[in-house]
């Protein structure tokens, strides 16, 4: 009985006791302390002065300590609201009636931010960097909490869109484990004070923090209703194959019509795919395939319209017709004869006029999954994970097969020209030449236009070149000026899935062009 007495006696002497008068510690000049007692004090040093790449942002701190009892409100606000639910499903078990917050504060204290780093990064996106500080006295019910945190936090705004705020989602990610240092005063007594408590409840507490938030882990924050970004990316390609047509209109003098068929897929900007035009037939037969990109197969329709081809004047629209995508099966043709009508208004009373009909078959190939979600560094790694669980498949799928190949042009850095400064760039593959528009009067051009190329295998040994030009209006000697130019190997984009880096360009003394290149498997 002595030993529980002894240790009672001792923890109530201890929690009790009287502290001794504490003096004023005496301060002195940074200049005039010794090595030892600047070592000390590396620790409390804001990382703007440690570091030059940390920005000290007293302006941003002022701004929340001036906030701060109104933020401190309404945080409180939004953890009652997120913690009655929780406590609701505990009301009734072990005979408790209610559970309830009597106090709930974050104190007067607000956090102090001692650096501020905003990284550059090849994505679309913007990762900040703050190093957060609160020794913060906060009052929650009957326990009184002496609180103080150490943290260095990642913020990534992503992606960035045309719409306000300017970006979708907010993805917060630890850097480094978390310091976190704090006592429990319950009933005058701290809990901490206790031997083995304290260093039991802080381990637990940060390996419980790190293993949901450490990087590359992440707590995402969806800011923007997916709906209003409207950010689609290519989920699947559309093999359509213009058969036939029968019986069509004669618009021509001599009785006849000169009949070719335009297909384009809405919702995209790219120029519609045309057939060959066939003279002088009224039931044309072409067997023509084409390839069209798919960034939504429940919304989106393929919109296919037979003209008259006329040497002279606008072309004579002799029908259309619309086929939604929802109504096909993935990797199945389907094939569907349609009655040519005059426009979009199908129930039009007066369109009593037949316009004949079109055969055409259509094939829906979505991409794999895993060759979509190439994005960011934890999607790479998901990747690399997949495969290395199947090696041998994946390798002979990647090696093999159609797919997407899609280049986007972001921007360059420092191209000059010699008489004018008009940027635009070229992209040559496999004979196909693409340009991006025309920026006036500026060295480091923004375009931000993906090109895509539909390809029956995956370009192993194809390079693709990529020019930066100028051009000034009018006719005579330098109008066009090439500022620099690249030529990429495609193998790496094959395995990697993505590449997304800045290149040096050739002849040009600092120019940089930002191209991001993806292979997306069917």
């Amino acid at each position: 009985m002595g030993v529980p007495f002894g240790l009672l006696l001792g923890f109530y002497f201890f929690i009790y006791s009287k502290p001794k008068i504490v003096q004023e510690p005496i301060t002195r000049r940074v200049s005039q302390l010794d090595n030892t007692a600047l070592l000390n004090l590396l620790h409390d040093i804001p990382l703007w002065v440690k570091c030059p790449d940390y920005e000290r942002v007293d302006w941003l701190n002022k701004i929340i300590a001036d906030m701060w009892p109104y933020l401190n409100k309404a945080i409180c606000a939004s953890i009652r609201s997120m913690t009655e639910p929780m406590f609701a499903e505990y009301v009734g078990m072990f005979q408790i009636k209610t559970i309830a917050f009597e106090n709930l504060s974050l104190g007067t204290i607000p956090p102090d931010i001692y650096g501020f780093k905003i990284c550059e990064t090849n994505e679309n996106e913007l990762v900040l960097e703050p190093a957060v500080r609160w020794a913060g006295n906060p009052n929650i019910v009957l326990v009184v909490v002496d609180m103080q945190i150490l943290v260095a936090p990642r913020v990534t705004l992503k992606p960035l869109v045309p719409t306000i705020p300017c970006f979708a989602n907010v993805s917060v990610s630890l850097l480094k484990r978390p310091e976190i240092d704090f006592g429990l005063n319950v009933l005058g007594g701290d809990l901490m004070s206790i031997p083995g408590v304290y260093h039991i409840i802080q381990r637990t507490i940060k390996m419980q923090i790190a293993s949901l938030y450490l990087w590359p882990q992440s707590l995402e924050i969806p800011i923007l209703d997916p709906s209003t970004v409207a950010i689609n990316k290519p989920v699947g390609i559309l093999h359509v194959k213009v058969v036939r047509a029968h019986k069509l209109l004669k618009m021509d003098f001599l009785g006849t019509s000169d009949p070719y068929v335009k297909l384009n897929l809405t919702g995209e900007s790219l120029p519609a795919k045309k057939t060959s035009i066939k003279k002088r037939n009224l039931n044309p037969v072409w067997n023509e395939k084409f390839k069209l990109v798919v960034k939504d197969p429940e919304s989106q329709v393929l919109q296919l319209e037979v003209f008259d081809w006329d040497k002279v004047g606008t072309h004579d629209r002799l029908g259309m017709q619309f086929v939604p995508l929802k109504l096909l099966t993935a990797n199945e043709t389907k094939e569907f004869k349609l009655d040519l009508l005059k426009h979009t208004f199908i129930a039009d009373p007066y369109d009593k006029k037949p316009r004949g009909n079109i055969v055409i078959e259509l094939t829906y190939a979505p991409f794999r999954e895993e060759s979509i979600k190439v994005d960011g560094i934890g999607d790479v790694l998901s990747r690399k994970k997949s495969s290395l669980d199947r090696p041998s498949e994946n390798s002979s799928e990647v090696l093999s097969g159609a797919g997407l190949l899609s280049v986007t042009v972001q921007g360059a850095e420092d191209v000059e020209g010699l008489r004018h400064n008009n940027p635009y760039a070229v992209i040559r593959f496999r004979g196909d030449k693409k340009k991006t528009k025309k920026i006036k009067k500026t060295r480091h051009p923004l375009w931000n236009e993906e090109f895509q190329f539909m390809l029956e295998e995956p370009p192993l040994n194809d390079t693709i070149r990529i020019q930066v030009m100028s051009r000034r209006k009018g006719i005579g000697f330098h109008s066009k000026e090439c500022l620099g130019k690249l030529d990429i190997n495609l193998t790496d984009v094959v395995h990697n899935g993505r590449i997304n880096t800045k290149y040096h360009l050739l002849n040009s003394k600092n120019g940089k062009i930002h191209v991001d290149i993806k292979w997306t498997i069917v």
